[in-house]
């Protein structure tokens, strides 16, 4: 771990900072929006269009690599990100924050594609598990500690915006300065997504399903708090207790996961996750159990992401898990597009509850499918599963390719492991 610190430290570092100013403006809208009298509606728009932005980032960050080179996309990306978070305040229209979203949620994108390959390529077979886990760690301790940076100005003003735009120019100095060489890129062409759902109809859903989880979540939470009256400091903890809570429960969920039918924990995690948003809804107004609720929230759903992704893999050669898992997050991300217009209009239609509704559904509908599937399909045997790998929905393909790499060879070293397809063969119920 000390060698993996040494080594990437500066880049390390800098991926905090980065998420330290995009968990800041992520929330900041929520309440500035609510402030120049947006409606929930309109915010809707305006966070939706970071995850559109995020698809495209995903899908032409390569082309651009390859051009132009990791530096050059990097240093353009992280002027872009700059300029439009002092851009907000200066042009408070929600149309115009709906097209800087999409470009900030591109440049995002784009930026952890490209420190992800450099973390990669930084990284030997030895240390590729350690560095990958430091970068997830740093990415949440980043955007848990920008929940608190919200307390220290007004969000009618200026300083909140300019802050997370210095943090995320200084973030690429010791990045951009340090002496390890730029990496040569590769593209991973994802599987068709018919040829995936056929493989794993379970994770092609289930991956969309909480696509619209996770933008409901990290999209429309401040916009709700900021609709029921929470002050700036309830939301912002309110917003961190997520993140919390997904960085603390990924890892006993991933043991279990290891040890159970990974389909029965989807269910029971589903079900739990749709019981707290009901009753989040009809228990009255506690702010102690709204921080349960949502540490709830993200401890399930985080781990359910990797849970997902490591079901897929078992029932696929390792020669296929990249590819898979960039048509994964594809599906994943066309979720998101639409989990934060569906909770607008949820919220519009019967209130602030509409929040807590929409998330449960999806939870439900999650829960309900795992279970249906769990009949289609014989669990495979403990020796023929592979290993859990706690992964972040903010991370990129390269991210997430790399680490289903790391654990494999992880796996190798300690046992052999039958082929993933033998187990497909004798299952004559698959599909």
């Amino acid at each position: 771990m000390l060698t993996v610190l040494r080594q990437s430290w500066a880049l390390l570092l800098g991926v905090m900072l980065l998420m330290i100013g995009n968990g800041v403006q992520g929330t900041l809208l929520g309440i500035r929006g609510a402030l120049e009298g947006f409606s929930t509606q309109q915010m809707s728009y305006v966070m939706s269009a970071y995850f559109l932005g995020f698809l495209f980032g995903s899908r032409l960050t390569p082309g651009m690599l390859r051009r132009v080179g990791h530096v050059r996309v990097f240093a353009a990306l992280g002027s872009l990100i700059s300029a439009v978070l002092v851009l907000y305040p200066v042009w408070p229209d929600w149309m115009a924050w709906a097209v800087m979203r999409v470009v900030i949620g591109f440049s995002f994108s784009g930026v952890y594609i490209t420190s992800e390959s450099w973390l990669n390529n930084a990284s030997t077979n030895e240390t590729r598990g350690q560095a990958l886990s430091l970068y997830m760690i740093m990415q949440m301790i980043g955007i848990i500690a920008s929940q608190a940076l919200l307390n220290a100005g007004d969000p009618s003003g200026f300083i909140l915006f300019v802050i997370p735009s210095i943090l995320v120019s200084v973030a690429f100095t010791p990045i951009l300065l340090t002496v390890s060489p730029a990496p040569s890129f590769e593209e991973t062409k994802p599987l068709a997504l018919r040829q995936l759902f056929r493989i794993s109809p379970l994770g092609c859903v289930g991956m969309f399903l909480l696509g619209g989880v996770f933008s409901a979540q990290f999209g429309m939470s401040a916009v709700w708090g900021s609709s029921v009256g929470l002050s700036v400091r309830e939301v912002s903890m309110f917003v961190a207790s997520i993140y919390v809570g997904g960085l603390v429960l990924q890892y006993p969920i991933g043991y279990l996961s290891d040890r159970l039918d990974r389909r029965r924990l989807v269910v029971i995690l589903s079900a739990v996750g749709a019981v707290a948003m009901v009753a989040a809804m009809v228990v009255p107004d506690r702010f102690w159990f709204l921080l349960v609720v949502g540490a709830l929230m993200g401890g399930i759903s985080n781990p359910l992401y990797s849970l997902l992704l490591a079901h897929t893999n078992d029932f696929l050669e390792k020669s296929d898990m990249a590819a898979a898992s960039a048509g994964l997050l594809f599906i994943n991300g066309l979720g998101a597009i639409f989990g934060p217009l569906i909770t607008g209009w949820m919220m519009e239609t019967i209130g602030a509850s509409g929040y807590f509704l929409f998330i449960g559904v999806l939870f439900a509908a999650l829960a309900l499918y795992a279970l249906y599937r769990m009949g289609r399909r014989v669990s495979l045997s403990d020796t023929r599963r592979r290993r859990f790998r706690a992964v972040a929905p903010t991370a990129s393909p390269v991210a997430v390719e790399a680490t289903m790499e790391a654990r494999e060879n992880r796996a190798t070293t300690t046992a052999e492991t039958p082929p993933a397809a033998q187990a497909r063969a004798g299952d004559s119920r698959a599909g």
